[in-house]
C-alpha cells in the first residue's frame, strides 16, 4: 500500500472550494458528468460514472472531507482527506491519499493530478 500527499493552489475560496467537493450539482459543473454526493456521514457516492465511488465519513464545514475510496476488496480501507486551508491566492488544498494499491498508485497519481485537480484548477480559472 501507498500514500500519496501533495498540496494545490485553487483560485477559490475555502467556502467555493468545499461547495466544489460536496454539491452534486457543482460536481457536475466542474467534472463534465452527473454525481452523487452528499454532506451526510455514512452516506456514499460516485464521480466520473462510477469511476470513483466511496462512502463519506466526515465533513467540517469549509475547512475538512475525509472519504473512503473503495479498490475491491482490500482489507485497509484506503482515505482521502481534504483540507482547505485560506491562502493568499485562494484556497490551500491539502489532498492526502492513503493505502492506495500498489498496482493502482501510478493510475490514482494521474488521476489526481491530471483529471480531479486539473478540472477543479481549470473551472476556477476560466471564472477569472
Amino acid at each position: 500500500m501507498k500514500s500519496f500527499k501533495k498540496y494545490y493552489i485553487i483560485p477559490a475560496t475555502p467556502a467555493e472550494l468545499y461547495l466544489a467537493l460536496t454539491n452534486p450539482l457543482t460536481i457536475q459543473l466542474w467534472s463534465g458528468e452527473p454525481a452523487e454526493m452528499s454532506t451526510t456521514p455514512g452516506s456514499e457516492f460516485s464521480l466520473w460514472e462510477g469511476s470513483i465511488v466511496g462512502k463519506n465519513l466526515e465533513f467540517e464545514q469549509d475547512k475538512k472531507i475525509v472519504q473512503e475510496w473503495y479498490f475491491g476488496d482490500q482489507q485497509e480501507a484506503s482515505i482521502v482527506t481534504f483540507k482547505l486551508h485560506t491562502n493568499p491566492k485562494g484556497t490551500s488544498l491539502e489532498l492526502n491519499h492513503t493505502n492506495i494499491p500498489d498496482h493502482d498508485y501510478d493510475d490514482i497519481v494521474d488521476g489526481w493530478e491530471n483529471i480531479y485537480i486539473a478540472s477543479l484548477q481549470d473551472f476556477y480559472e476560466e471564472g477569472e
